[in-house]
């Protein structure tokens, strides 16, 4: 089981937090555009009906990507919508599912809009906020924003210290690379919880060392399953029971016993092949798996996974 209050944070067991980690086993989400929009700008009467049809299918998150700009050479505009204002739409038309961002890009972004938007949404949804951060990996990006992309590790160190200063503390003291708060300025709304849980993704930029203890779990991305039960058990020497989740790309054959086909950062297979998947990620001890399924018929696919696949779980 995972503690929810393991490790350095202990302010951070949200609402959102322990629906993702606050029971033994493993918990599932799926990752907008849940309408399947990679190009262009989904419906967002429809990303919200989805949203409302995954809560009652039984998932337990629900996460945002944060794509500031559209770079065609990349192939996928992340759902097009700033991750602040599609969760807290999603947070009115929801009730319990958690909401994640996956991931904020930390160096495009000050810490100080971060730290009050995060909080926001997370008084907004009742405590149902969780942050995916990342330092990036659209390199158009970073001249477009005056970012110096070397300087992305200490950024990432920077703004998740000062969210957690604006979170924790009533007018902070501290400064960094980004500028300063000299304690004759507060930032509001102070979240449900001393702080908000904080995964960083991927490596961000920072040794498994420094995750395991400044983080709140990790987010990482798909991987063999040898790989990935090698991360997790270092990552369980390092960070005892801090979560670890991954974010895996499903797309369900016709054929319920197809054997699976490698895509991008996850696979094609049959519904019987994936059933056996998740139970082996299980296994392995992960945590959570933010689902990204891939089909034209993306209610069809959801129900498909809940009852085929989520099941068990």
């Amino acid at each position: 089981m995972t503690d929810p209050d393991a490790g350095e944070h202990e302010g951070h067991a949200n609402a959102g937090f322990r629906r993702l980690f606050g029971d033994d086993g493993l918990t599932l989400g799926l990752g907008f555009p849940l309408t399947g929009e990679r190009r262009g700008t989904p419906d967002p009467a429809e990303e919200v009906r989805l949203a409302e049809r995954a809560e009652t299918l039984g998932f337990d998150g629900l996460w945002a990507r944060d794509v500031p700009t559209y770079w065609p050479a990349f192939g996928d505009a992340g759902g097009a919508f700033d991750p602040w204002a599609l969760l807290s739409h999603v947070a009115a038309h929801t009730d319990e599912v958690a909401l994640g961002t996956a991931s904020v890009v930390l160096p495009l972004r000050h810490p100080i809009h971060l730290a009050k938007s995060a909080a926001t949404l997370d008084r907004l949804s009742d405590g149902r906020a969780v942050l995916g951060v990342a330092s990036g990996d659209r390199d158009p990006e970073y001249p477009a924003f005056g970012v110096d992309p070397d300087r992305r590790g200490e950024m990432v160190r920077d703004r998740i210290a000062a969210m957690r200063a604006c979170w924790r503390e009533e007018f902070p003291e501290i400064d960094g690379e980004w500028g300063e708060l000299a304690g004759d300025l507060d930032v509001l709304p102070k979240p449900t919880t001393e702080t908000l849980p904080v995964l960083p993704t991927g490596n961000a930029r920072q040794s498994t060392e420094w995750i395991a203890e400044r983080g709140d779990g990790w987010l990482f991305y798909h991987l063999p399953d040898e790989t990935l039960r090698s991360y997790v058990s270092e990552w369980r020497e390092l960070a005892g029971g801090k979560p670890f989740a991954i974010a895996v790309g499903v797309e369900f054959a016709d054929d319920p016993t197809a054997e699976p086909e490698h895509r991008h950062l996850g696979y094609r297979a049959g519904a019987e092949w994936f059933r056996d998947y998740f139970r082996r990620l299980d296994e392995f001890g992960v945590d959570h798996v933010v689902v990204g399924l891939r089909d034209d018929d993306p209610e069809a696919a959801m129900e498909t996974f809940a009852e085929e696949v989520s099941g068990e779980f």
